[in-house]
């Protein structure tokens, strides 16, 4: 285990997790060209109310993956392919609930967010399409984490640009020649999200071994490994919601200051999830070896793979933000042409420069937690750097404005980084003394 071996892993991995992002990136890059900012607005509060739905759940894909990779490294296929059909379950149960509690969804998403009246109608034709997808995209992220715990990167990566392009090509069509606007884009995410799941089907028969059987009920709903799953998958949305409340905290603080702020934030807020997500292909590397390590119960390769995810943390983070800050001219106008936005883009741009440092060690620390399956220290920082950002943003709204809105962002991005590092000695005397 050195520094290529967990490249090797990681930048096929930084380069499938920062596709995730794309769907929302292209869906706003598409209706920014079009004259009216509401457009990038409905969009973004649309984009937002899916986020809160699945990250909320996004424990789904965490999860399989750890306990995917703690199963590979004990070389069990039968564990492997439970890890797999216990989530997959749950993700189809809890998307068929979105689509019976859609309406009420809608309506109290709205009425926290409070948009302008042009946004929400936006937001409004953008859920009621998108919103169909619901079940595809829960099991989408089961199969993904599957996937990437079994190490199939090739795997993942050609079904996560399998999807994206799709949804560019039936976003271009349904927004530039078919005229749709925000319904066109809502339309195209929705296909390529079936899709991907259809494909998703045809992947995981082929892996399946020939004498593969279907595990019985019992097997399933085994006590021990379905209670464990249980308690991870709590903490961890305890910890996803401590997220959406600040991310939805951010964009109706940030309406507040009118539609075209909105559309400011909503484009840098894209961007921070590029940023995000480089840095979660570096924790899906450290989650499979770390799983494996447990898995295979091998302290050198656990030790060794937690000094290179520091490493690499701190490598990515310099390169991320040289990056963006001598590429920025070129990365804006992808977004939006409109020349108000772009002002008060160049305006609080100076923020998303510190994301990176700022966040870098939470994120991929993040990767060694999940791959161990210990979600509990993640829980209780995410909550500790929730109550940074409630303080900080109670404090500088007043004064700073929409200045103090990014400036409770970046606190609670160091916050992660912080608290969850904290843990980390408790976590090795507790996996191998």
């Amino acid at each position: 285990m050195n520094h290529r071996t967990y490249l090797a892993l990681a930048i096929p991995l930084i380069i499938s997790t920062i596709t995730t992002p794309l769907l929302g990136i292209v869906d706003m890059a598409v209706v920014g060209q079009l004259p009216n900012p509401a457009y990038i607005g409905g969009v973004a509060v649309g984009t937002i109310i899916f986020n809160t739905m699945y990250w909320l759940f996004g424990f789904l894909r965490v999860s399989t993956s750890g306990f995917a990779a703690q199963a590979q490294g004990a070389n069990d296929e039968r564990q492997q392919a439970l890890a797999l059909i216990r989530p997959l379950f749950i993700a189809f149960i809890i998307g068929i609930s979105f689509l019976i509690l859609q309406l009420p969804i809608l309506n109290l998403a709205l009425a926290i967010i409070r948009p302008s009246s042009d946004v929400f109608e936006f937001a409004s034709d953008y859920f009621s399409i998108r919103i169909w997808g619901a079940p595809f995209s829960l099991m989408n992220y089961v199969v993904m984490g599957w996937l990437i715990g079994r190490a199939r990167i090739k795997l993942t990566l050609t079904l996560q640009i399998f999807m994206n392009v799709i949804n560019i090509i039936l976003t271009v069509l349904f927004v530039n020649v078919f005229l749709w606007g925000v319904s066109g884009v809502a339309a195209a995410t929705l296909l390529a999200e079936i899709i991907a799941f259809a494909l998703s089907l045809f992947i995981i028969i082929k892996l399946l071994p020939k004498s593969f059987s279907f595990p019985s009920k019992s097997e399933i709903m085994d006590p021990v490994p379905f209670k464990k799953m249980v308690v991870m998958n709590r903490d961890l949305m305890i910890r996803t919601f401590c997220l959406l409340v600040v991310f939805n905290l951010f964009t109706a603080k940030g309406a507040m200051y009118g539609t075209e702020t909105l559309a400011a934030n909503a484009i840098l807020i894209q961007i921070h999830y590029l940023m995000a997500y480089a840095f979660d292909g570096l924790a899906n590397a450290s989650s499979i070896y770390v799983g494996k390590a447990i898995g295979s119960n091998n302290k050198v390769l656990y030790n060794k793979t937690l000094s290179l995810s520091c490493q690499w943390a701190f490598f990515a983070a310099v390169l991320i933000t040289g990056i963006f800050y001598l590429c920025k001219g070129l990365i804006i106008p992808i977004f939006t042409q409109k020349q108000t936005v772009i002002e008060l883009i160049d305006t609080y741009e100076g923020w998303i420069i510190l994301f990176p440092i700022s966040a870098s060690f939470g994120l991929v620390l993040y990767g060694v937690f999940t791959g161990a399956t210990e979600a509990k220290p993640i829980r209780n920082s995410m909550i500790y750097a929730l109550i940074v950002f409630l303080l900080v943003l109670y404090i500088s709204i007043p004064t700073l404005q929409n200045h103090g809105l990014w400036l409770a962002f970046i606190l609670f991005s160091v916050g992660r980084s912080i608290f969850l590092a904290m843990y980390i000695p408790s976590l090795n005397r507790k996996l191998f003394n």
